[in-house]
């Protein structure tokens, strides 16, 4: 495999996230966020899913993620591998 830019993947992480929120793909993403990420991501999900259900904030959201997933990449570079499969199959689970 060739060099992973990390704050690309957290980028297409934040993008890929913040889509399934309201999209039957939101409830695998939770899931498979909770057991590979950790509970307080999860609750992150869930509290983003319920934040655009009351508001259009994606844009901040995505932003939010974004920064969220630099930092968890900058202090678990291992996870670079997972997150970015997280995001291929999140992406290939909306809808076109």
């Amino acid at each position: 495999m060739g060099v992973i830019n990390q704050p690309r993947v957290a980028w297409e992480g934040a993008r890929a996230f913040v889509a399934a929120v309201n999209a039957d793909a939101y409830w695998w993403l939770s899931d498979m966020v909770g057991q590979y990420l950790g509970v307080m991501y999860q609750l992150n999900l869930a509290e983003t899913r319920l934040r655009l259900q009351l508001e259009d904030a994606s844009f901040a959201e995505t932003a939010v993620w974004r920064a969220r997933l630099e930092e968890l990449l900058h202090h678990h570079p291992d996870l670079t591998p997972l997150l970015l499969q997280l995001v291929s199959e999140t992406a290939d689970r909306l809808p076109r």
